[in-house]
């Protein structure tokens, strides 16, 4: 059965992620109001900018909404902002920290082959766009990836969180990673 997997449509590269979903067999459903995630087997929270895509959420109620999707153990997958919106300081989702524009402003933006914990296969070409890393971490989250001792890829059960932005340098590794969560999160609730 294919996989419905909503993207978080308020602010970002949410097309790109959508594109990518579709290109490996999901169905992507943009959402910008609460009704948007009913029914969803995983979600997807874009890069973009953090402050705003936050103001969004909470303008269009979807702050509560969002954490009951987790809760419920619906896999989450967020990138570079989105890294920033599931931490404790925003929706808390994850028990991370994240620090802002932590690598520098848009100038400093840059590419870097990573090797990612499994992830098969030859380097991950990762684009960081006034990236994020994360600052604190507790027990429960494994770091999959860092760049200079900084964790940049993390996943803590259903929810995974990087620093860079996949859709844009045509790496699919990760999202199909992520759907793979979404697929045992559903033999899960079928058994």
């Amino acid at each position: 059965m294919q996989p419905v997997v909503g993207v978080l449509a308020l602010q970002g590269a949410f097309a790109a992620h959508a594109r990518v979903l579709r290109e490996l067999g999901a169905e992507a459903r943009e959402v910008r109001v609460p009704a948007d995630l009913d029914g969803l087997d995983g979600l997807i929270i874009p890069g973009g900018e953090s402050t705003t895509m936050t103001l969004g959420i909470e303008r269009e109620g979807l702050a509560e909404p969002l954490r009951a999707l987790a809760g419920a153990g619906t896999p989450i997958f967020g990138t570079c902002a989105g890294l920033i919106v599931l931490d404790r300081n925003h929706l808390g989702i994850m028990d991370t920290v994240a620090e802002r524009n932590a690598f520098g402003r848009q100038v400093h933006s840059f590419e870097e082959d990573l090797t990612i914990a499994g992830v098969d296969g030859p380097p991950v070409r990762a684009i960081f766009i006034r990236a994020p890393w994360v600052a604190e971490h507790g027990e429960e989250v494994e770091v999959l990836a860092a760049v200079d001792g900084h964790p940049i890829a993390v996943q803590q059960g259903n929810f995974l969180a990087i620093s860079f932005h996949p859709e844009l340098s045509g790496e699919r590794r990760l999202h199909e990673r992520f759907l793979a969560l979404v697929a045992r999160a559903a033999a899960e609730r079928a058994s």
